[in-house]
């Protein structure tokens, strides 16, 4: 058989690719302790030190988190099986030399929280959250990766992960940072798919359920995820082109998970302790559209910030108020939209997240783009000395919701609306997969909706932490803000126990009667206006007995010596968010033409 010389340097250059590439196998034979052996192989290294990484940060989560507590029984040869010598200059990392060219390692992985950070290996599952499983090499982050699953077939195991299939088993990722995206979850889980036309191209979204539940709960769960995927997709226009053509849903609502979502590129984890029966149907869909809408907004409008994400150590971005909290204003409109909730438990259910957002000191401290800055101390970070963030922190989350839904009535209010402008963010960076910045946020904004209103906007409210005119924009689409102003205000959570001691649970917020007071978290309240308190007592009932402007004796003790001091009640700051007419209101047939266009209602 002749072989010409391109046919030659066609079959070298790919075995040379081959060669080039890193592969891992995992096996689960003492799942029922929370065990994987985990070996992997990386060929053609230049002369010298090989360094093998353990994560500390993982894609979506912004804290450290220190995978390699979880690492042991590491070992390295070269290609002949020759042990290597080990060197450890830090705890995530292992040095190894005098190999051959190749160096293979093996260890241990101890895994049992299945969340969208770590992982969770028993015998129900292997939840892997790819930086928490996984050993990296730095260096080598442009090779393409294979991985083994080598699953647990008396279990009836299979794999679902967005990484593409190569033969049974086996998966691969393009690079290190692709593969690092990529949760997999390996269970006898239940899958459901459809197919979306995307201007004329084919994209699949599946749904990957592990449960306890009936395939009738999850047919019915289903149909509910694909309402939330085309309100979302009438958002933007389209869908992203996902890599691989698919998109998939990977949740875990079982008795062993954790509650959690974790966007990644095209997938995303969910997970639960409450089954689709046990309130899961209602309390995790929120999560579904939350994590979807990501995979446009933060995944693809992406901030410059996190590009590429550092998986050995802690990422921090400035404009995680739109990437989390935007999206967070979506979660419940869009299923408000998709007609999964009512629109009076749409606005009913923003009360609580605005007056966290409107009744916190925290502003006076910080803006919203210092409060992202906070990200790697609060997204899923531990701790051991108190803090005070009752007092100095809102969830970017919380705050950027809060700021959408302004930025939405308030250009509704000038003809224009939110869903247009994130369309044009997609079409200027998200589509084109160009990572922005800030100012890139700012300038969009002045090219949708002029130059007074953009400006106006990031000034007052992003780059300053002033508060728009809830009142004014609820009204222009018929909601109402109340407040009881006779309603007396103490300032501090208090849990009376079994045995009449009335805890300050957390710290007193600053400027509340409590804290003008001196109270503090801790202190042990004994008696009211010398009246002990009783067994199981609701501390908020027996305030409320008081008029606003009040005067109450406060007897408590603060590291077991007996105080007192004087709290002057003020008026609850709380407000109630309603539906005009269900307080009697009259809504003219214009508001209610807003609200309407808003929700799109029929």
């Amino acid at each position: 058989m002749k072989i010409n010389i391109l046919s030659l340097l066609f079959l070298a250059s790919c075995i040379s690719l081959q060669s080039q590439t890193n592969r891992y196998t995992i096996s689960f034979e003492n799942a029922v302790h929370h065990e994987a052996e985990i070996t992997a192989s990386f060929p053609q290294l230049n002369p010298g030190v090989l360094s093998v990484r353990m994560g500390r940060s993982s894609p979506g989560r912004y804290a450290l988190h220190e995978f390699a507590k979880n690492v042991y029984n590491f070992k390295a040869t070269d290609s002949k099986g020759k042990p290597l010598e080990i060197h450890r200059p830090n705890p995530y990392q292992w040095d190894v030399s005098g190999h051959d060219g190749e160096v293979k390692i093996s260890y241990t992985l101890f895994a049992n929280r299945g969340d969208g950070t770590y992982a969770q290996i028993d015998e129900t599952h292997a939840h892997l959250n790819i930086p928490a499983t996984f050993m990296y090499v730095g260096n080598l982050e442009d090779r393409k990766i294979e991985v083994d699953f080598r699953v647990r077939e008396d279990l009836n195991w299979k794999v679902a992960t967005q990484m593409p299939r190569v033969m049974g088993n086996i998966y691969t990722a393009p690079n290190l940072q692709y593969f690092m995206d990529s949760p997999t979850e390996i269970s006898n889980y239940g899958l459901r798919q459809f197919t979306v036309d995307n201007n004329g191209q084919r994209q699949i979204i599946e749904f990957v359920l592990h449960h306890n539940g009936t395939e009738s709960e999850l047919d019915t769960y289903f149909e509910q995820v694909k309402k939330v995927v085309l309100a979302e997709k009438d958002v933007f226009g389209e869908l992203p082109n996902y890599d691989y053509g698919t998109y998939t849903f990977l949740a875990c609502y079982i008795p062993n998970a954790s509650g959690d979502g974790m966007e990644h590129r095209n997938s995303t984890i969910l997970t639960d302790r409450e089954g689709l029966a046990e309130g899961g149907m209602k309390n995790n869909i929120g999560t579904v559209a939350h994590e979807f809408f990501h995979c446009w907004n933060v995944e693809r409008i992406r901030p410059q910030a996190l590009e590429p994400f550092n998986f050995a150590e802690a990422n921090m971005s400035g404009e995680l108020w739109f990437a989390e909290g935007f999206t967070s204003y979506y979660t419940n409109f869009i299923l408000c939209r998709a007609g999964i909730i009512t629109p009076e438990e749409y606005v009913e259910g923003l009360t609580g997240t605005f007056n966290y957002v409107w009744n916190s000191p925290a502003r006076q401290f910080f803006n919203p783009i210092e409060m992202s800055y906070q990200a790697p101390f609060v997204d899923a970070a531990t701790s051991v000395d108190p803090v005070n963030r009752d007092n100095t922190f809102i969830s970017y989350y919380s705050y950027g919701s809060v700021l959408g839904l302004a930025l939405d009535l308030s250009l509704r209010q000038n003809k224009l609306n939110l869903d247009d402008y994130m369309k044009l963010v997609w079409q200027t960076y998200g589509k084109k997969e160009v990572p922005y910045t800030l100012s890139d946020l700012r300038e969009t904004l002045v090219q949708y909706a002029g130059k007074e209103f953009g400006n106006h906007f990031f000034d007052q409210y992003i780059h300053n932490s002033e508060m728009p005119n809830y009142e004014e924009l609820f009204n222009s689409v018929g909601i109402v803000l109340k407040r009881a102003k006779d309603k007396p205000y103490f300032g501090a959570s208090v849990n009376i126990n079994q045995f009449g001691a009335g805890l300050v649970q957390r710290n007193t917020t600053i400027g509340s009667p409590a804290y003008t007071a001196g109270l503090e978290y801790g202190d042990v309240i004994t008696a009211i206006n010398n009246i002990p308190l009783t067994s199981n007592q609701n501390f908020g009932e027996l305030i409320a007995q008081f008029k606003v402007g009040e005067s109450v004796q406060v007897a408590y003790t603060r590291f077991g010596i007996p105080k007192t001091t004087t709290v002057v009640l003020s008026a609850d700051p709380s407000y109630t968010i309603e539906l005009m007419e269900k307080g009697g209101g009259k809504v003219s047939k214009q508001v209610l033409k807003n609200r309407k266009a808003w929700l799109k209602l029929e």
